[in-house]
């Protein structure tokens, strides 16, 4: 083992593990039958940072006073800033007081927080816009950076918010709470009908848009918008909103909704109330029903177009996995997609090789349907960006062997993944003579170095 993998071995950290263990808190409190009280707030921040934790506190006791389980607060539910530098002044990272304080709410109160949207001073001189995730036991359960950044010019408005704010680079994978399956977006994400189309596909039962939307917009499109997200998801739709004048030159729409699968308004705090809750039981069966009577899901033709996403955060795999007539040991496995999934290697022609297979089992690529083709080759360059950080190279092979005479041993479609480094074969196509050869010459790593192996990788898939 080389001292580059001693030293990435030894950065598997308790906190990877902790934030596992976190994303799956809350399973044994609620399955598909069982239902629970969650509420949503409304709200009218300022750039007075106590005054705003004081409305937090208010509709958290108001939340806690009806029973609910969960509550969702808006965008921006820590400050809204008046200029670019006092909303970077004011911010602080997710390791900072006011976060510790939220933490400290959620254990008092034993539920769930969404914030919906929290100014996470970063590394670039600007924020993220962060829903931050916060379990009934005060922990940081998860962390969703707004990817789609709201730069718009109408009539009535003009914002740029790509001059404060750094967009995020990850969907996040739906977390089990007190109200389900959880996917986390932020306001102008509303607007994009694929994030939530991918959440569903990851297994969220509710969706949750926190926003700040301006006034003009809002009243055009909000409504409309949320209700569209429900019925194309089935998924129940969650959006805690600002509401009221922040300053002088902002003022925002109000109206934080709860919305059945079946695109019901379930509850509005409406458009005068600048500091009010209201709550809704979210019965999960409500979900599996919708789901059944209109089976729009399984009716998507992936065989013609196909949506996958690029990013996802690793986890630990659940199962082992077919190889042709082989079995893969899931704790070899460090990454899985929706159709494929990355395995370290039996014996390797150079350090680092891996193996991206589709979970399907089909011997040649002609065999793939869209949605797999698209999920490979995702799936693949995923993996090659993390092996050359890891290895730190500049250069990979990326090959596949499709079929018997193009050496093909076993026939299940694999690609192989191979960092490349300066000199490490006399001719540079030798790689695929040891590659042919290397079934029958090599001898196989243990199973405890691949299951290390792919520990390693997964770590690094969850900390990039």
């Amino acid at each position: 083992m080389s001292s580059l993998f001693k030293i990435i071995r030894q950065s598997i950290s308790s906190h990877n593990r902790q934030l596992l263990r976190n994303m799956a808190s809350g399973a044994e409190n609620i399955k598909n039958g069982q239902s629970a009280t969650i509420a949503v707030g409304q709200m009218r921040s300022t750039n007075d940072k106590v005054g705003n934790l004081s409305q937090v506190k208010e509709l958290i006791e108001k939340a806690k006073s009806e029973n609910a389980q969960m509550i969702f607060l808006p965008e921006c539910c820590d400050f809204v800033g008046e200029t670019r530098a006092q909303t970077i002044d004011l911010a602080e990272r997710l390791d900072g007081k006011l976060v510790s304080e939220y933490k400290e709410l959620a254990k008092c109160h034993q539920m769930w927080l969404s914030l919906g949207g929290i100014h996470e001073l970063n590394d670039q001189g600007k924020i993220y816009n962060a829903h931050v995730l916060i379990s009934e036991k005060g922990e940081l359960a998860s962390v969703y950076r707004k990817m789609h950044l709201f730069d718009a010019t109408t009539k009535d408005i003009r914002l740029r918010e790509s001059d404060t704010v750094s967009a995020g680079e990850r969907l996040e994978k739906p977390v089990e709470t007190a109200a389900g399956q959880v996917g986390l977006q932020i306001c102008y994400d509303l607007r994009f009908a694929e994030p939530a189309i991918l959440l569903r596909k990851l297994g969220a039962q509710l969706l949750t848009y926190p926003a700040a939307f301006t006034y003009a917009t809002g009243k055009a499109h909000w409504e409309i918008l949320l209700r569209a997200r429900a019925i194309e998801t089935q998924c129940f739709v969650v959006a805690a909103a600002q509401q009221g004048w922040h300053n002088q030159k902002r003022q925002s729409w109000g109206h934080s909704m709860i919305i059945s699968p079946w695109g019901k308004v379930l509850a509005d705090c409406g458009g005068e109330k600048d500091l009010d809750i209201v709550t809704a039981n979210i019965d999960l069966s409500i979900v599996g029903s919708v789901r059944q009577s209109m089976p729009c899901f399984d009716h998507r033709r992936n065989d013609l177009y196909s949506l996958t996403a690029y990013n996802i955060r690793a986890r630990e795999p659940d199962v082992d996995r077919a190889f042709a007539d082989n079995i893969v040991d899931k704790r070899t496995i460090f990454y899985e997609s929706e159709h494929c999934f990355a395995f370290t290697n039996l014996r390797c022609v150079v350090e680092g090789h891996v193996l991206v297979s589709t979970k399907r089992i089909t011997p040649r690529l002609c065999g793939l349907d869209c949605a797999e083709m698209t999920d490979m080759f995702a799936t693949v360059c995923m993996v090659q960006r993390l092996l050359e950080k890891i290895y730190q190279t500049t250069s990979a092979t990326v090959t596949v062997q499709d079929g018997a005479q193009a050496g093909q041993t076993v026939p299940h479609v694999h690609f192989h993944v191979m960092p490349r480094r300066q000199g490490d074969f006399g001719h540079n196509d030798q790689i695929y003579v040891k590659l042919e050869d290397c079934t029958e010459i090599k001898p196989p790593r243990t199973l405890q170095e691949r299951i290390n192996e792919a520990q390693v990788y997964r770590t690094y898939f969850n900390e990039s």
